[in-house]
């Protein structure tokens, strides 16, 4: 039975840019605190060129508010590593059900033609409520955004990589959960939990789908994150539930999906991936 040899000393070595000359998409990197533009500025010191999709009129909508996008992306190019590499952004409303692909092609087209990486970051935040509250219309606002937007990507995105030749690599989606099935649950928000527990539930069968393609599929959920949404008493009761005595930080989820973007993780796929920091429910 045929063996695959043992890494060489040099390929034991890491590249300092291992996604020199890959492309990226992630979506939801509307705000400077946020999972999604840490994780286009990881992606951009690893050497992709990034396209940054926004929703500004979530954001706005929010009492966080937003940022503007040309501070976002001005942030994540700051973080480009290789020259080579470029960084675009438009803006995408996941609620039409003819954007989903129309982003990938568009992300595809500015970024050279190809899409290599696609990080499905966005989410709906608010119209949600306890099973007791929630109506029919909450529970579609959060299909639409949280999980039938994602699947029209992650189709839209296999489409484009099955035109290219016959097991190209490079090929990655990470998409995003919150623990959900860790024990507790999100009690007050029934919708948002449906759809993102759908996601968790579909990562095995896209990895099988997409394998042919030599593409991984993963999910991550990060945890409790500090994105500037927390009170003050939210935020210290919360930090105690960590090992740490800390919320996790946007780079903390970041550096995972980074890693799980390189070809060290090629061997990693069907998988929800807890990054949690020990948090203790």
């Amino acid at each position: 039975m045929p063996h695959l040899p043992s890494p060489s000393a040099a390929e034991l070595r890491r590249d300092p840019l291992p996604l020199r000359g890959r492309t990226a998409l992630v979506t939801g990197a509307s705000r400077r605190s946020g999972i999604g533009y840490a994780v286009a500025r990881r992606l951009a010191a690893y050497g992709a060129s990034v396209y940054v999709h926004h929703h500004v009129p979530h954001d706005v909508a929010m009492p966080w508010g937003a940022d503007r996008p040309e501070d976002v992306v001005a942030g994540v190019r700051e973080a480009l590593a290789d020259p080579a590499a470029r960084v675009v952004d438009g803006p995408g409303d996941f609620t039409d059900p003819a954007v989903p692909a129309e982003l990938v092609d568009r992300a595809a087209e500015a970024l050279g033609g190809r899409l290599d990486i696609l990080v499905a970051n966005h989410a709906l935040s608010g119209s949600d409520g306890t099973l007791d509250t929630i109506d029919a219309a909450m529970l579609d606002a959060h299909w639409m955004i949280d999980a039938r937007s994602v699947i029209l990507l992650v189709q839209a995105y296999a489409r484009l990589r099955a035109t290219l030749p016959p097991r190209t690599p490079g090929g990655r989606v990470v998409m995003m959960t919150s623990g959900q099935d860790q024990g507790g649950g999100m009690p007050d928000e029934i919708a948002y939990t449906l759809q993102k527990g759908a996601l968790a539930s579909a990562t095995r069968v896209l990895a099988t789908t997409l394998a042919p393609h030599a593409v991984t599929v993963n999910t991550v959920n990060p945890g409790p994150v500090d994105t500037d949404y927390a009170s003050e008493d939210d935020y210290r009761a919360v930090a105690a539930m960590f090992p740490a005595g800390r919320w996790g930080m946007p780079d903390d989820p970041a550096r995972l999906i980074g890693w799980l973007a390189t070809d060290e993780a090629e061997w990693i796929t069907g998988q929800v991936i807890n990054s949690e920091g020990g948090f203790a429910r």
